[in-house]
C-alpha cells in the first residue's frame, strides 16, 4: 500500500521560507511522477508544481513560479517542495500526490495517490 507523508509545514511571516518533504514508502513500483497541491479554506485543491522521476522536467503553476522549486531523491524516495518569499495567499494544507506514469500533469484527477497533507500558514 503507498504511503505518503508529508512534513515541513508551520506558521511563517510574509517574506520567510520554508522547505517541505513527502517521504514515500510502500510503492512495488516506481512512482514516476510526484507533485505538490495545495488547499486553501473553501477553496478547491490547486495544482502547485510537479516533477518526472529523472528531476528534468518541471512544472509550476503560475503563482509560485519563481518562488517554489521542486526537487526529489529518489534514493531516499523522498519529494521537497522549497517555498521562498511566501505570501498570505500562499496559506493553505498542501498535499504531496504521486502516479506511476512518467509525464508530469497539472489535474487533481490524474493522481491517485495522496499524502494527509501539511498546514501552512503565512500571516504577520
Amino acid at each position: 500500500q503507498v504511503q505518503l507523508v508529508e512534513s515541513g509545514g508551520g506558521w511563517v511571516q510574509p517574506g520567510d521560507s520554508l522547505r517541505l518533504s513527502c517521504l514515500g514508502s510502500g510503492s512495488s513500483y516506481p512512482l514516476r511522477t510526484k507533485a505538490w497541491f495545495r488547499q486553501a479554506p473553501g477553496k478547491e485543491r490547486e495544482f502547485v508544481a510537479a516533477i518526472n522521476w529523472s528531476g528534468g522536467e518541471t512544472l509550476y503553476a503560475n503563482s509560485v513560479k519563481g518562488r517554489f522549486t521542486i526537487t526529489r531523491d529518489n534514493a531516499k524516495n523522498t519529494l521537497y517542495l522549497q517555498m521562498n518569499n511566501l505570501e498570505p495567499e500562499d496559506t493553505a494544507i498542501y498535499y504531496c500526490a504521486a502516479r506511476s506514469t512518467i509525464i508530469p500533469t497539472m489535474a487533481v484527477s490524474d493522481y491517485p495517490y495522496w499524502g494527509q497533507g501539511t498546514r501552512v500558514t503565512v500571516a504577520s
